[in-house]
């Protein structure tokens, strides 16, 4: 696979609870092969990782996959909901920014300081 695959099956195998950056990725694929531990090949104008001998072994003697751990105990259908109640927020936000008046920004800075800090107090439980 390549680096964006890797990503996209890491987001898959974990239920879209761990999405990993390039940043993050390609920086340990080279550190990979650095160490032996993958082997690269270009073909098509990307560049193909696969693991070598002893990157097989390391994998199988080492811990559970992270997507697996990452996805352990998620509801996914609550995440999902929570996150289309983020994004709706945002969008929300984002139009009232825009195309706002100087007053109606201000209201709707308030209203997202204010319930960012309702939600802390639902953590103390607190009203």
């Amino acid at each position: 696979m390549h680096g964006y695959e890797m990503i996209q099956e890491i987001a898959e195998r974990s239920g879209g609870a761990w999405k990993p950056s390039p940043g993050s990725v390609y920086p340990t694929l080279q550190l990979l092969e650095d160490e032996g531990l993958i082997a690269s090949e270009s073909e098509g104008g990307k560049k193909l990782f696969s693991l070598t001998d002893s990157g097989r072994t390391a994998a199988d003697e080492g811990p559970d996959a992270p997507w697996e751990e990452a996805s352990r105990g998620v509801d996914f259908e609550a995440l999902n909901e929570i996150r289309q109640a983020g994004f709706g927020l945002m969008e929300a936000f984002g139009q009232v920014w825009k195309t706002g008046s100087k007053e109606q920004r201000e209201k709707a800075l308030t209203v997202i300081n204010e319930a960012r800090k309702k939600l802390y107090l639902i953590l103390a439980d607190e009203d």
